[in-house]
């Protein structure tokens, strides 16, 4: 397999757009030869970020996505491609609006609880010591992917399924650190606090925490009886409260980590447990998996979806019908459907029915709700449900 990476960039769209995404598809980069070529970097930064500003709002590149665990091969040139990237944009003065960082997996804290004795795997010493010296100089944040969902099926029954969806627990059942005497009422914050105490162990005290990737699977196999669709409402409802209320964690409170939900959509075709292809918020159709109870939680969706209504393609719309639908509005329509073009901000997922939601509920709102304007010879529905990305605000 070519040594590729990912690099993903957290926007925040277009009110426009139906794939309001703040964590746009990720873009396949070679990390070789970005950590290797100061002008292959420029190159990537001036056809990807530079070209979109400030039409959109990028407010940080990800380069990879747990490369010391899943491409440890890339680990010697990680810190190199994130100097090179960030040398691209001090040259565009850009440096102070987006920041440069690489997500890492919580596997990379060993010992994590309590959270008062984690650090980081030795093993990656060489690449972590420069990699937090360059997130220190350059003011940025340190990126973790944190999935209470496996520790809890890795604990063989330690950890209790409400610690780890952040239902509220007794005092007696509250997780202690021995050594700090904090108390830990989900598996969240102790993995955050880990990551923060590991940090700390190698002398590093003022990165901030970025959550670039949490959730829970809505669906799984005979082996995974907690991926359900009640837990992963659960999880994530609760994720958004904890987060939008300020708290911060034990260690650092009142320091919120801003979080963003993996995942927008079901990714059908992956391999492995069923589990993996079950961590959207919505069908690959562009049909909602469930509907995040959100009571006081303050404002979490793209827009006020409250008293709102939004025309959708039909889940089990004939994809020649959902086309008709799809070429109507954005001819005879006069929907605007440029963001749909490939590489424009809309295009993925690349699906019809994707797409046609897109223009058919442009349509349905330039014409003000209009009845008779969300049939589409019966292929669309009302919801309420804004087809738009939930996204987590950050801090």
């Amino acid at each position: 397999m070519e040594m590729l990476s990912l690099v993903s960039t957290l926007v925040q769209m277009s009110p426009t757009c139906q794939v309001q995404q703040r964590l746009l598809p990720f873009l396949r980069l070679k990390i070789l030869g970005i950590g290797q070529s100061n002008a292959t970097a420029a190159n990537w930064v001036a056809r990807n970020v530079i070209a979109h500003v400030p039409a959109t709002n990028i407010t940080a590149i990800a380069v990879g996505s747990e490369v010391l665990t899943s491409l440890p091969n890339a680990a010697p040139v990680l810190v190199s491609a994130l100097k090179f990237i960030q040398a691209a944009l001090v040259a565009a003065n850009l440096d102070q609006q987006i920041k440069v960082s690489t997500p890492h997996s919580s596997s990379v804290i060993l010992d994590s609880f309590p959270p008062s004795q984690a650090f980081f795997n030795k093993t990656w010493d060489p690449v972590m010591v420069p990699l937090l010296n360059f997130l220190q100089s350059t003011g940025s944040y340190l990126m973790l992917n944190v999935y209470p969902y496996y520790d809890y099926m890795q604990s063989n029954g330690v950890v209790p399924l409400d610690y780890a969806l952040f239902r509220p627990l007794p005092p007696n059942k509250e997780a202690i650190d021995s050594n700090t005497l904090l108390h830990y009422t989900n598996v969240f914050d102790a993995i955050v606090d880990a990551a923060y105490f590991a940090m700390s162990y190698l002398k590093f005290t003022n990165i901030p925490i970025l959550v670039t990737e949490s959730g829970w699977p809505s669906k799984g196999d005979s082996s995974e009886p907690d991926a359900t669709v009640d837990n992963a409402n659960t999880y994530n409802s609760n994720l958004i409260r904890h987060v939008l209320n300020n708290s911060g964690t034990p260690k650092q409170p009142g320091i919120a980590v801003s979080t963003y939900i993996y995942e927008l959509y079901n990714e059908d075709l992956k391999s492995g447990p069923v589990s993996e292809n079950n961590w959207g918020l919505f069908y690959a159709s562009g049909a909602q998996v469930y509907t995040l109870h959100l009571t006081n939680s303050g404002t979490v969706f793209a827009n006020d979806t409250t008293n709102q209504t939004f025309c959708v393609a039909k889940s089990n719309a004939d994809s020649k019908m959902l086309q008709a639908a799809l070429d109507w509005a954005c001819g005879p329509g006069k929907v605007d459907c440029s963001p749909l073009l490939q590489g424009q901000s809309c295009y993925e997922p690349n699906s019809v029915a994707s797409h046609a939601t897109y223009a058919i509920n442009s349509y349905y709102q330039q014409m003000a709700k209009s009845a008779g304007t969300c049939d589409f010879k019966g292929v669309a529905s009302i919801t309420t449900t804004n087809p738009m990305v939930v996204k987590m605000l950050p801090a």
